[in-house]
């Protein structure tokens, strides 16, 4: 095996440019778990809390974030069965991603098909992977329905938007800036975009595009007042998919109105449901590779970035200055 690998290391919690480029110790390779030599590694909201110790789990400095690597398998664990060293795999690993090598539970696993490019494919695992859990099996979109996405433009919202066209929903896509909408627009073809920033009643523009009934499912990553238009503008027997807070602000439910428009609010935890139904989650990216396949899913990357540049691409996410997904790629892309 090579040298010892590099990685952009969190040595104690703080921002991103308190992480530094360094050499590291090779990962322990428990029975279990598949080592990746990484090619390519998304960046994410939660890389940034996590570092900052403030996500729902905390590990211990020192770390490298990210939670989604594309790469090829180098060595396997004892007890893992169906993969081999030279595979094409996605790894979704909640941190120690941004890195030249990183180790992942095989159930966390997932072999890409030849035809996948590696930066695509490390933008997929966390928000395409959501995002189809969010919409087939939390919220059953139909083809016909109309799907609300909020937060078009982030790395969930654009999912949404892609895989909501795949399933042959009408779409509405929100978000704060025209330019990126415009972006959103012109990439997926969306003819209905709202600017909830300048449009403080937006709610009812949905209902108006909507013939006044309202949106079938709707796609939250933002929360706060967001969350609660949204139960404004909802169609009868309607889906509200609580996905995340990106506006930082966790919202409450008022009951009356769920009960007054038969809807649900429906929680998306996406890296449960892919520990506790992993074929599961196998299947969904079987039916998102069908789809890449046959030029039907459209994944927006941004930008790419140099892994050593991680510290840039974490401040285009804080600052939401981001249309689609950011890639860090290694030297091993570049081979």
């Amino acid at each position: 095996m090579s040298s010892a690998p590099r990685a952009m290391l969190c040595s104690a919690y703080g921002p991103a440019d308190t992480l530094v480029f360094t050499q590291i110790d090779r990962l322990a390779l428990a029975d279990n778990e598949i080592r990746i030599g990484v090619h390519a590694a998304g960046v994410n909201f939660p890389d940034l809390l996590i570092i900052e110790g403030k996500y729902q789990y905390k590990p211990e400095p020192p770390f490298a974030p990210g939670g989604e690597v594309a790469g090829e398998v180098l060595e396997v664990g004892a007890e893992v069965t169906g993969f081999a060293a030279g595979d094409a795999v996605i790894g979704m690993c909640r941190y120690n991603g941004f890195a030249e090598e990183t180790v992942v539970k095989a159930d966390r696993c997932i072999r890409l098909p030849a035809s996948v490019d590696m930066t695509v494919a490390a933008g997929l695992a966390l928000t395409y992977g959501t995002s189809i859990y969010a919409l087939v099996q939390r919220g059953v979109l139909a083809t016909g329905e109309t799907l609300l996405v909020h937060g078009a433009a982030g790395g969930v919202g654009t999912a949404s938007v892609d895989i909501g066209q795949c399933l042959g929903a009408r779409i509405i896509a929100t978000g704060g800036s025209d330019a990126k909408l415009a972006t959103i627009a012109d990439h997926y073809g969306v003819e209905h975009v709202v600017n909830y920033a300048t449009t403080p009643d937006w709610k009812d523009e949905v209902k108006a595009l909507t013939g006044g009934k309202g949106a079938d499912v709707i796609c939250d990553p933002v929360g706060g007042e967001v969350f609660e238009k949204s139960l404004r503008c909802i169609n009868w027997n309607g889906r509200l998919l609580v996905v995340g807070f990106a506006s930082g602000t966790i919202p409450s439910a008022r009951a009356n109105l769920m009960l007054l428009k038969g809807c649900s609010v429906v929680g998306v935890f996406w890296g449960a449901f892919a520990s506790l139904d992993p074929e599961g989650n196998r299947a969904n990216f079987a039916r998102l590779f069908d789809w890449l396949d046959a030029g039907k899913l459209r994944p927006l990357v941004a930008r790419t970035f140099p892994l050593q540049e991680a510290a840039e691409a974490l401040g285009m996410i804080e600052r939401r200055e981001a249309v689609g997904k950011l890639i860090l790629t290694t030297d091993r892309h570049a081979d």
